[in-house]
């Protein structure tokens, strides 16, 4: 099987019991009828990705669905949870692509989906043979990127919430979903 789309989706859930925070998340993202598998980080060449309403819409309950995620939980009251993916994509189609996925804890959304993007990209980047400084800041390396004309689109997605003022578990969730369709 090798995907013909993706998806990117997010969630967050809350519940005294750490898996059934995780089963929220799932609902909240709208991936929770399908039995995940994940994988690591490679996008098939020729991938298309797709808006995440249309991806849903095309899931069947108890389908086997292939995935990427980044998950992260806490009972700690007020204490920051974020996960991410980001995704980077070359110019020419028969390529492949690359996805990272990152969790860690006191990381606003911006800041997170930045550095996932720039993993995604970096990892691109050196399998190309792009030439880059890697003290440089994302900003900096990114224009750098898309100037070589090799790396035409990045993008990330960012999951964060602060941990559940009771103590709840919070669990969040950032998704890349793979479709053969």
């Amino acid at each position: 099987m090798v995907p013909k789309r993706m998806f990117f989706t997010k969630g967050v859930g809350r519940h005294k019991q750490e898996l059934q925070s995780f089963e929220l998340a799932l609902r909240n993202a709208g991936i929770e009828k399908c039995n995940i598998v994940n994988v690591s980080s490679i996008v098939p060449p020729h991938c298309k990705i797709i808006p995440r309403e249309k991806g849903i819409q095309e899931l069947k309950a108890g389908q086997i669905t292939y995935c990427v995620m980044a998950r992260n939980c806490t009972n700690e009251p007020n204490r920051l949870v974020g996960a991410a993916i980001g995704v980077a994509l070359p110019k020419e189609p028969n390529s492949h692509g690359y996805i990272s996925e990152h969790h860690c804890f006191g990381v606003i959304s911006k800041k997170l989906e930045d550095y996932t993007e720039d993993l995604a990209a970096t990892m691109l980047a050196t399998t190309l043979g792009l030439e880059f400084d890697p003290n440089k800041a994302w900003d900096q390396r990114k224009q750098q990127y898309k100037m070589s004309g090799q790396i035409v689109r990045t993008q990330s997605i960012a999951q964060t919430a602060e941990g559940d003022k009771n103590g709840l578990w919070t669990t969040v969730i950032a998704v890349a979903i793979f479709n053969e369709k």
